[in-house]
């Protein structure tokens, strides 16, 4: 029997996985007593840190009991399914971790129901039971409801439960009963996780993800399915469209702890790392050199939201980036594609401009924070969700959104999720909030979060997931007010921002340097103004008590760059550069506005 265990860590996001895999690698004491580490020790790159989330799944491996278990950190966002759903591939078990107060969140059915329809074995984790009013009795009743609706199987049903508190380091099977570390859980794995099959026969292996590096390029990462993969080995690499290629494996490399170790063969059951093999893709199947037979390919989710990508035009084109022509453009995007499944990108008829579709805001929001850190100017247009016809009806994604919210502002929350063609299924009451449940189509929620954290004074949890296409559901009313364009390039001042301050709110400060079409604020009515932010006080040799007043301006209102995607209109764009995120219109001349303003309120 082979002593290898594949898990993979699933949950909704900020219940803990991160947390959970840190404590595991400290228990199984992969680091020198001296060695500084840090906590989310997976969390390594710095959108990820900064935001607290996970983006892109990571490999690591501990050894406990002599058997080796690896596992696999996976996102816990909707918009990084594509990443969730080729993953899971690699495991033969999931550890499931709810939060013992929010309970199953609309993330954790999507994650669960993917591991269920892959026949892996569920450990349920209830975690955070160190939590004021948790509930774990309730939670473990809701993830048996959960498992019971997405229709597990008999065996998966019977799924063991494990209390306990990853940032304290404990687990138990009572959670009245809290233990010193977390062993118990680790012995649920090792009795509950099958280990992996050894499957014999010819090679097969799914590449499922990649790994770059700078001496040796591009890495395949995937688990051995059937049979053993060697060093020096010829192999046919065969293409999810079912050409082969031949080629031959350099190096080979499985992980421990969070390195990776050079050897000489891998067989069925571990995951491994493959050097040497050229032009592969996510899905692609290395197989035997003689007679190659392809794994499944792996299905994603399609993208439910598209973005139009372009050059930098504005005046202040190429002061801050590195990056700025449309051939710098095209590439990065088409490198993003190699290892992003979920994200496509189709040319236009400019050659300029791309139009870039994904699972939802944040997962195209996390490419363009990446791109212009690392030196890219570019500029991106209104998010628009993609339309279909099904039976020759007009049909568009429709999510379901969840809102936990105290019960004095719930009425103001259905209240706006209803404006934008929401229906409210469920609402009931959880611990002292109010749990409300809708369905709401994709375009609804662009926009949203902003105006319900206001509405419930930032008091408000949100998630949502994308449940199906439905039919059409009718106009969306979109942002309520105009906004405040410049009519000059300059500095702005802050006399004429003092003097202007009735007209609505500001997104710059004084000093900042501005163009003409840029939206320099949002107006207190509902059509645009040009304005002169530029113009200075008129000086005079003349000197009188009553003319000199101070000047008093409200803060400027900064927005970050998800909250400019859900601002925006069809006619402006944002300009994305590594140190600006700056909101334009598209016609920076006034009069060419007034020219083209019939084109953009058709859409």
């Amino acid at each position: 029997m082979q002593k290898i265990r594949n898990i993979a860590i699933i949950a909704h996001v900020d219940h803990g996985k991160t947390t959970l895999v840190d404590k595991i690698l400290h228990s199984c004491s992969i680091f020198r007593d001296n060695e500084q580490t840090g906590e989310l020790i997976l969390d390594n790159n710095d959108l990820e840190r900064e935001r607290g989330i996970t983006i892109v799944s990571k490999n690591v491996s501990v050894m406990y009991k002599d058997v080796k278990i690896n596992i696999i950190d996976t996102p816990g966002h909707a918009d990084f399914g594509g990443e969730v759903e080729r993953v899971l591939k690699m495991a033969d078990g999931v550890l499931l971790l709810c939060d013992a107060f929010e309970g199953a969140m609309p993330q954790t059915r999507f994650v669960t129901q993917k591991a269920l329809a892959l026949g892996l074995k569920p450990i349920v984790v209830v975690n955070k039971v160190d939590k004021e009013n948790c509930r774990p009795e309730e939670v473990y009743e809701q993830i048996f409801e959960l498992f019971f609706n997405l229709e597990a199987t008999e065996e998966q049903l019977d799924f063991p439960v494990i209390y306990g508190s990853s940032k304290q380091g404990w687990m138990s099977t009572d959670y009245k009963k809290p233990t010193e570390d977390i062993f118990p859980l680790m012995d649920a794995i090792l009795e509950n996780i099958p280990p992996a099959p050894i499957n014999e026969g010819t090679l097969q292996m799914q590449i499922t993800s990649l790994d770059y590096s700078s001496f040796v390029g591009r890495i395949a990462i995937g688990r051995v399915a059937r049979g053993t993969i060697k060093e020096n080995m010829p192999v046919s690499l065969v293409k999810r469209d079912g050409t082969i290629q031949k080629t031959r494996i350099k190096e080979l490399y499985t992980f421990e702890g969070l390195g990776k170790v050079k050897a000489t063969s891998v067989s069925a059951g571990d995951i491994c790392a493959v050097v040497g093999i050229e032009g592969f893709d996510i899905g692609d199947t290395i197989a035997d050199f003689e007679k190659p037979e392809q794994l499944e390919v792996i299905k994603i989710d399609e993208p439910t939201m598209n973005m139009l990508f372009t050059i930098n035009t504005s005046p202040f084109f190429g002061k801050e980036g590195k990056f700025v022509t449309s051939r710098h453009l095209r590439d990065r995007l088409y490198k993003e594609m190699e290892k992003n499944l979920a994200l496509k990108v189709v040319e236009t008829e400019s050659p300029d401009s791309y139009l870039v579709y994904g699972r939802g805001i944040l997962h195209l929001s996390v490419l363009i924070e990446t791109m212009r850190r690392e030196g890219y100017e570019l500029q991106v247009g209104q998010p628009q969700v993609i339309v279909k016809e099904i039976d020759g009806v007009k049909c568009e994604p429709v999510e379901t959104l969840i809102v936990d919210v105290p019960g004095d502002v719930a009425g103001k929350v259905i209240e706006l999720v209803t404006q934008r063609k929401g229906d409210l299924l469920v609402m009931e009451p959880k611990g002292d909030l109010q749990h409300l449940e809708f369905d709401i189509p994709a375009r609804g929620i662009i926009g949203l979060r902003n105006n319900v954290l206001t509405a419930t004074g930032g008091e408000a949890i949100m998630a949502h997931r994308f449940k199906a296409y439905e039919p059409w559901k009718g106009q969306i009313p979109g942002r309520l007010n105009g906004v405040l364009v410049s009519m000059d390039t300059g500095k702005t001042t802050a006399f004429a921002i003092d003097k202007l301050q009735d007209r609505g709110r500001f997104h710059v400060d004084p000093g900042t340097d501005i163009y003409e079409g840029q939206v320099l604020g949002e107006h207190i009515r509902d059509n645009d103004l040009v304005i002169n932010l530029t113009k200075g006080k008129q000086l005079t040799n003349m000197r009188a008590s009553g003319s000199d007043t101070n000047v008093r301006i409200a803060p400027a209102i900064k927005f970050s760059l998800e909250e400019s995607m859900e601002y925006i209109q069809a006619d402006e764009y944002i300009e994305v550069t590594p140190q600006s995120i700056r909101l334009r219109k598209i016609y920076l001349n006034e009069n060419e506005r007034r020219i083209n303003a019939k084109k953009f309120q058709s859409q």
